[in-house]
Parts: C-alpha cells; structure tokens; sequence
C-alpha cells in the first residue's frame, strides 16, 4: 500500500469510527420526538432533519457563487477557476449526490425505525452536516484528508439504506 493509500485509508477508518459512534451517543442524547406514530408525521420530523441537512450544500452553492462574481470566473465559459474554486466545484458536486442519498435514506428510515429511535434521524442529519464540513474542509487542506467526511456520510447513508432493506424483506 502506497503512503498516499494509507492516508485515505485512516481517514476513511477513523470517518466511520467516529461517525458511528457519534450516531449511537446522539440518538441517546436527543429527546425522543412526541409525536403521534402515523406516517404524516413521521415524515414531517424527518423533512424538518433533512432541511439542517441541507445548510451546508446551501453554503457551499453560496461559496462558489461569491467566488465566480468576484473573480474572472465569472464566466464559467473561460475556465478561469483558481484552486479553491475547482475544489468547491467538486464539494458541491459529492454533496449534492450525498445529500440525494440521505434525503431518501433519512426519508424511508422514518417510516421503519422503531418510534422510540426516530431521533435517530436527527442524529443522522447532524453526523452528516458535520461530516460534510469535514469533507469540505479536508478537501481543502489536503485532497487526501477528504476521506474522513466522505466516509462518514457515505457509509452513514449505507447504514440508513441496509437499515431499512433489513426492516422491508427481514422484519
């Protein structure tokens, strides 16, 4: 394994480590939701994670918008983005995707979690919006250091998919 191999490979390690464990202490944490066990409303508490969620692919589309207004990228034609700007470009790109997933993972996990776990969706959107900072700023600093926020959210929206696929064909 190349010194480069081994970076990713720690980082993308120690994502999903401390995106678990972050999960499991703050489904414990947060209150469970009093609401009443009916799939509107279940679905209503979910949107209202998946909207936080959201903040930082928001900030980030406000990111590269202010960068390309205030420089000769402007055009997007010339091809004039700086470093900074290419990277932002591709954070956007992985956590729109990202955000895609977890949108619909968060979604379906609601209808099928046992109502006494629901906050764990929240949970979920919380891990995940710090997840995606760290990808962002890891990104930034290092190419490399990217893996630690691409891991948690990527496995943490695999947990939520086989999650719900055990529910829907195991029980």
């Amino acid at each position: 394994m190349k010194a480069e191999q081994r970076v990713v490979a720690i980082g993308a390690a120690s994502g999903v480590i401390l995106m678990s464990a972050s999960v499991w202490i703050l489904t414990r944490a947060l209150p469970t939701p009093s609401i009443a066990d009916m799939l509107e409303e279940r679905l209503a508490y979910a949107l209202r994670a998946n909207v936080f969620a959201t903040l930082p692919l928001f900030i980030m589309l406000a990111t590269v918008g202010n960068s390309r207004f205030l420089s000769e990228a402007i055009d997007p034609t010339r091809h004039a983005e700086s470093r900074s700007m290419e990277i932002d470009g591709r954070v956007v790109d992985n956590t729109l995707q990202q955000n895609f997933v977890f949108a619909i993972a968060s979604l379906t996990l609601s209808t099928v979690v046992p109502l006494q776990h629901l906050q764990s969706v929240w949970a979920c959107a919380i891990v995940f919006v710090v997840a995606r900072a760290c990808f962002w700023l890891g990104y930034r600093l290092n190419p490399l250091y990217r893996a630690p926020g691409m891991s948690a959210s990527a496995y943490m929206n695999l947990g939520m998919i086989a999650y719900v696929l055990f529910r829907t064909f195991v029980g």
